[in-house]
């Protein structure tokens, strides 16, 4: 695939099965992450990969924190299944560290072009994914079981795997309505 076809037709695929990434493939979606931009080399990110019993390990997590939140019983009941819906989700954290030059913006920034890149790597290798975010990703139990710090953040779960369907095309938006050309 190519590069820019690859941008131009980016697309988020919910519905996701087996196979999953693996060896050189998911080698290949790490290493993108580790292209991200990164300024002064600080590399803020931590990424957990589940995949099987991690899989259930996540939904476990995200039980807990359903029920120590006080979530409804419907979304407790829901809280283990929902990793379930993919074969691999990459926990995505962006580790701040204090730095000078570095704010923490930057950090978080840095951390979500990683998360593209992995979405980008996998698609390009035949495999699809959505970046989903919701309550679990701002849930401080969450963050207290994979033992973050207070100023550390969960960008989202790269949820990964074989689209079920074709991605319909998307209309291209009118850039004019997002861009100003300066000097033209």
């Amino acid at each position: 695939m190519q590069a820019l076809d690859l941008l131009l037709t980016r697309s988020s695929q919910p519905r996701l099965q087996a196979p999953s990434p693996k060896g050189q493939a998911l080698e290949n979606i790490m290493q993108a992450a580790l292209r991200s931009p990164d300024h002064m080399g600080l590399t803020p990110w931590r990424f957990i990969v589940c995949q099987g019993k991690g899989l259930r390990k996540l939904g476990e997590v995200f039980e807990l924190a359903a029920i120590n939140t006080d979530m409804s019983e419907k979304d407790v009941e829901r809280a283990s299944q929902l990793p379930l819906r993919a074969p691999m989700v990459i926990i995505a954290i962006c580790r701040y560290q204090e730095h000078n030059k570095v704010p923490w913006i930057e950090q978080v920034a840095s951390t979500a072009c990683a998360v593209h890149a992995m979405q980008m790597a996998a698609v390009a290798q035949d495999f699809s994914g959505i970046w989903r975010t919701g309550n679990y990703a701002q849930n401080d139990e969450v963050k207290k079981s994979l033992q973050l710090a207070e100023q550390d953040e969960i960008l989202g779960f790269l949820y990964l795997g074989t689209p079920v369907t074709k991605a319909l095309p998307k209309q291209p938006k009118d850039s004019r309505q997002y861009f100003e050309l300066w000097g033209e």
